[in-house]
């Protein structure tokens, strides 16, 4: 008897995607490795295709470091997210995995970031009420 395989279930569960009216958003709740990172990229596709969204938010605040690998597979996420219609910002980079892609020579071509999930949410078009509930345009 052959089990299912399960590893990309295991690996895309283990960073949610929520949905926000025509807006992803997902964060990296640590490090990726190169495998995980692959499978964010295609489950961020799929999902954005499915659900038809407008805009995606990565918040990679957590995040300490970052390789080539993983900085190259946020690219090609922000191209093909473009490729379908959507937008995708990274928020809370941290100033080592900035230092660490300048060091590396890697330019973020085309990836729009945030300095905190809640500029990148507004640069999505939601906005904070007066009462702190979040809404969207």
């Amino acid at each position: 008897m052959t089990l299912p395989d399960t590893n990309h279930a295991n690996e895309s569960a283990t960073v949610p995607i929520l949905r926000l009216g025509d807006t992803l958003v997902t964060g990296l709740l640590n490090e990726l490795d190169d495998k995980q990172a692959t499978a964010l990229a295609e489950e961020l596709t799929a999902r954005i295709a499915e659900d038809r969204a407008r805009g995606v938010l990565l918040d990679i605040s957590r995040l300490e470091i970052i390789d080539s690998f993983v900085a190259r597979a946020l690219m090609e996420l922000s191209t093909m997210a473009q490729l379908l219609g959507a937008r995708v910002i990274v928020a809370g980079m941290r100033p080592s995995v900035a230092i660490t892609l300048v060091e590396l020579g890697i330019e973020l071509t085309g990836v729009e970031t945030a300095l905190n999930a809640e500029e990148g949410m507004s640069a999505l078009g939601w906005h904070r009420t007066r009462d702190g509930r979040g809404s969207g345009e």
